[in-house]
This record gives structure tokens, C-alpha cells and sequence, in this order.
């Protein structure tokens, strides 16, 4: 015979699993310092910049030289 189970109490047993786990995944997420936080942001800003700069202009590209060799 299998073992009686309450299942009011594993209910409750499985919302707590699921809250535990959720509540983990939020302190990876959220669980920063202020600092880290603000390094990162400028961490972004200065790859966005870096980014911009390399782009090209509109209208300005080179067409290629054509080798009529």
C-alpha cells in the first residue's frame, strides 16, 4: 500500500518550492548594490558611445573602385 499523503499540506509544500525558487531567481536579478548598478549603466553608456562612433554617416558610403585592369 502507498503512503498517505495529505494533500492540503503538499499543495502548500509545492507553492513554497515554486515561491523559493522565484524568490532566488529575484535575487540574482535584483539583488545588486547601488554601485554595481551604476557601473553597469555606465558600463552601457560608454559601449553605446563606442558603438556610435564607429558607425558610418548616412549618404557617405565609398562606392568601391572598379579595377579595370
Amino acid at each position: 500500500m502507498g503512503e498517505i499523503v495529505n494533500l492540503r499540506r503538499a499543495r502548500k509544500d509545492r507553492k513554497r518550492e515554486t515561491a523559493a525558487k522565484e524568490g532566488e531567481a529575484n535575487r540574482l536579478a535584483f539583488g545588486r548594490t547601488k554601485h554595481e548598478r551604476t557601473l553597469t549603466g555606465q558600463e552601457n553608456t560608454r559601449a553605446a558611445r563606442l558603438l556610435a562612433g564607429h558607425m558610418r554617416e548616412p549618404g557617405t558610403s565609398e562606392k568601391p573602385a572598379s579595377s579595370d585592369d
